[in-house]
């Protein structure tokens, strides 16, 4: 059936977009590793049984892994609240680049740099934007983009007395860093 060609890089894909390894899945459905491998790769039969543990710990439908014939293109994912920024989703969570519009408020506490594997793109929509970036310090102003490696240490925050708006890509590390990590830690103003 084509519509379950998809299903496994779905399901691949929502427990990356956690941050879990196949492992950590596996344990958390009472499976083992090798059988969820065989899933995720198309290798082994997706059934009721094996589907249904899977996504109740993934905190998804059964119908968000198969193809809809029609489906919605608008994309629905709840804005998240962190370290001074607000966080809205823009694509979807099996999206191969993630886009999102983040706010950052002007009252967030300084963030220490931070590395993780992959690359960002921005675009800033509105307000001033500070950027820590390896030995660099920039501010970039509305209308203005930054591209970099993060493996090089990075932080932003807002210039001035006003929220900075900005569109970021992303890869899945990168918004793994941004929605899913334990809160960074603030540097001492």
């Amino acid at each position: 059936m084509p519509e379950l060609d998809r299903l496994g890089p779905r399901l691949r894909a929502a427990r990356q977009a956690r941050g879990w390894t196949l492992e950590e899945l596996a344990g958390r459905a009472q499976m083992s590793p090798s059988t969820l491998s065989r899933l995720e790769s198309g290798k082994r039969q997706a059934s009721l049984e094996l589907l249904l543990p899977l996504t109740r710990q993934l905190g998804i439908r059964i119908d968000d892994l198969l193809d809809p014939r029609d489906r919605d293109p608008r994309v629905r994912r709840p804005s998240v609240q962190r370290d001074g920024m607000t966080i809205a989703p823009l694509t979807r969570e099996e999206s191969e680049v993630r886009a999102f519009k983040i706010t950052y408020h002007p009252d967030a506490p300084r963030m220490t740099p931070r590395t993780h594997d992959g690359h960002e793109w921005m675009y800033v929509l509105s307000g001033r934007l500070r950027l820590l970036l390896g030995d660099q310090e920039l501010v970039l102003e509305r209308g203005e983009a930054a591209e970099f490696d993060t493996r090089t240490p990075h932080a932003m925050r807002a210039e001035g007395d006003r929220p900075a708006e900005t569109i970021s890509l992303l890869n899945t590390s990168g918004e793994r860093l941004h929605l899913h990590a334990p809160a960074a830690a603030a540097e001492p103003e």
